[in-house]
């Protein structure tokens, strides 16, 4: 693939089950972008249907979204066998990277990279925009800076499309809410609920929660309180424990309410040392 509309491909940067995404030159700027191209599913003419309905609407809601810890997406085209999105291209990689027990990164790290999400998500909420897929891989990190982006807003509904039915949730199922993984209605707290799953794994190395079978997993989370973060990680502080704990409620009235609330509980967190 030489272009991609109008971008000039110049390597592929990563591949998916349903996406790959390119490193390409924008004609019309000295800019390089990330285009990420989205096939639609052979399954039926119907399903295609769906995915392309499905790109248009998050598409337009990924464009409306200007937050510095949100990654920019510029474009959203539909073509006749696949679409895309041109974005911001970030240096640097996904949180994925430091999510292992031997990679962790120093806690007055992790306490800032999650209050910019914290603050990411309260700009998207304010907008009435759910993310319903916050994981480590959709969060990138460029240590030199510390820049932190949020991705791939509300892309996790056209990439799950080709692989899910009615009455099955979207999503990545470890970092999903409780009332997420039970097909309820959900918010921005749902969201905050999956970065309170992240927390906890930057902090100690391994998720919450973690069973052999999707129903295993699936009572774990709407049924039971995750192991003590500081028998994994003693060196964690009662004031970072806290926010975790109550990032984790199952109850969401009980939960952080908005990102703001949540980034400033992280804040006391520093000051307390």
């Amino acid at each position: 693939m030489e272009t991609i509309g109008k971008y000039r491909v110049v390597r592929e940067l990563g591949k998916g089950a349903t996406a790959t995404v390119y490193l390409c030159d924008d004609p019309d700027s000295d800019r390089q972008v990330a285009v990420k191209v989205i096939r639609f599913g052979q399954d039926s003419a119907a399903m295609s249907r769906r995915m392309r309905k499905l790109f248009q609407n998050e598409g337009m809601v990924s464009t409306r979204l200007n937050h510095p810890n949100i990654v920019r997406v510029y474009e959203a085209v539909v073509e006749d066998e696949f679409a895309y999105l041109a974005m911001e291209y970030i240096e640097g990689f996904t949180l994925e990277e430091h999510t292992r027990i031997d990679k962790l990164l120093p806690m007055h790290r992790v306490i800032g990279i999650i209050f910019k999400c914290c603050m990411a998500l309260d700009s998207a909420y304010r907008q009435g925009i759910v993310h319903r897929d916050i994981k480590p891989a959709n969060i990138m990190y460029e240590a030199q800076s510390g820049q932190v982006k949020v991705t791939d807003f509300g892309i996790a509904r056209i990439t799950d499309a080709s692989r899910t039915r009615t009455g099955m949730v979207l999503g990545t199922p470890t970092y999903m809410s409780p009332e997420q993984l039970g097909g309820k209605k959900i918010d921005g707290r749902s969201d905050l609920y999956s970065l309170g799953v992240t927390l906890y794994q930057l902090c100690c190395g391994q998720p919450p929660f973690a069973a052999e079978s999707m129903a295993q997993l699936m009572y774990k989370i709407a049924n039971e309180a995750p192991p003590d973060i500081a028998t994994l990680n003693p060196a964690i502080s009662a004031a970072l424990k806290g926010v975790i704990e109550k990032a984790l409620l199952k109850e969401v009235g009980q939960r952080y309410q908005r990102g703001a609330e949540m980034a400033a509980a992280l804040r006391a967190c520093l000051v307390a040392g």
